[in-house]
């Protein structure tokens, strides 16, 4: 064999080793594990995020071993400026490079399990949606509480509140204020499209905002389920024969002190259309979210003669019916002198 052909031979083992070695550095790099964290974690990576805010996200999880290592293969991958999609994603132990650039680079977000319950108003709602999504809790309250968007839906900004129905959903946490509404909106009439709702209330000759509004009293009227059918019974009882509802949830809900404990004489006389002692018939809108429960209460209300009712002086939470005028003075004497004893004010 010549000097040449020996030259040769070794310039092309070099060649290979250095191929070899530049291959392997690639592999490592590419393919493997880079991420640390021993069990999935979710990172939130904000509208208008670079790639930088990105690394940044995912040094201060600590979720990689290598960050340069993830900066080039992102720039192999094309997950560059302004390509960055923002979101939740949940990442996954012992990833590589390519598998945690590939999530990211096709936006492939983590739903949210969005839960909404228990509020009082519309803004109050605004905040609890926002708390959960990306969505600044302002700018959700404005859309939300714009007549346009009240409109739009064929509601007054009064029963707004009624398209919404509590429950958890699963939404994306980059959702956009029209697109929350307009989702739950679409789940709002699956929900009464269901088990015959709109034919129970068109029974009652009640639309399905109205049915919202008594549940939202009948929620605030009891906490306890069992009863619930009958509080709802008690008051289309009073809509039938054209008696106020007289529902202290409701004076309390015009007076603003939520956390108000005795319904005075001096409450009585507050002038709001939510005041049912002063006004007859349903307020203009609901005064809470009503549980599903509540909502089914109404539309399955118990069948009796009652059109009173009196908080029982045992603290259990529960009332004492009436159908008589004179029962239901009893039964009132009773708790207020309960709560005279205690000192309940």
């Amino acid at each position: 064999m010549s000097k040449n052909i020996k030259r040769i031979l070794i310039a092309l083992g070099f060649i290979i080793l250095a191929g070899a070695g530049i291959a392997f550095y690639f592999y490592r790099i590419v393919f493997s594990p880079n991420v640390i964290i021993q069990s999935d974690q979710v990172i939130y990576i904000p509208t208008g995020s670079k790639l930088n805010d990105v690394v940044h996200v995912l040094d201060t999880a600590a979720i990689l071993k290598n960050t340069n290592s993830f900066e080039k293969v992102a720039g192999w991958m094309k997950f560059e400026d302004p390509n960055i999609n923002p979101g939740k994603y949940t990442i996954k132990p012992g990833w590589n490079n390519r598998q945690l650039v590939s999530l990211l680079r096709a936006g492939i977000q983590t739903p949210v399990n969005l839960v909404i319950n228990n509020v009082r108003t519309v803004t109050e709602l605004a905040g609890k949606i926002a708390s959960q999504i990306e969505i600044d809790s302002i700018q959700l309250a404005a859309y939300m509480t714009d007549s346009n968007t009240a409109t739009k839906y064929n509601l007054k900004k009064e029963s707004f509140l009624s398209l919404f129905v509590p429950n958890t959903y699963q939404v994306y946490w980059t959702v956009k204020a029209d697109a929350i509404v307009e989702r739950l909106a679409k789940e709002q009439e699956k929900f009464w499209a269901s088990d015959q709702r709109l034919e129970k209330a068109k029974a009652l000759n009640m639309t399905k905002e109205q049915v919202y509004t008594m549940a939202s009293i009948v929620e605030r009227e009891t906490q306890a389920g069992s009863e619930r059918p009958t509080v709802a019974g008690l008051y289309l009882n009073r809509l039938e024969q054209d008696i106020p509802l007289q529902a202290d949830p409701t004076v309390v809900f015009a007076t603003g002190i939520f956390d108000l404990r005795r319904v005075l004489n001096k409450h009585l006389e507050i002038e709001s259309p939510y005041n049912t002692y002063k006004y007859a018939g349903l307020p203009p809108g609901p005064i809470f979210m009503p549980s599903i429960q509540s909502i089914d209460a109404v539309l399955n209300a118990e069948d009796h003669d009652y059109i009173y009712m009196c908080a029982r002086p045992d603290n259990s939470g529960l009332h004492a019916f009436a159908a008589s005028i004179t029962d239901h003075n009893r039964n009132a004497n009773r708790y207020r002198n309960w709560l005279n004893e205690r000192g309940i004010k």
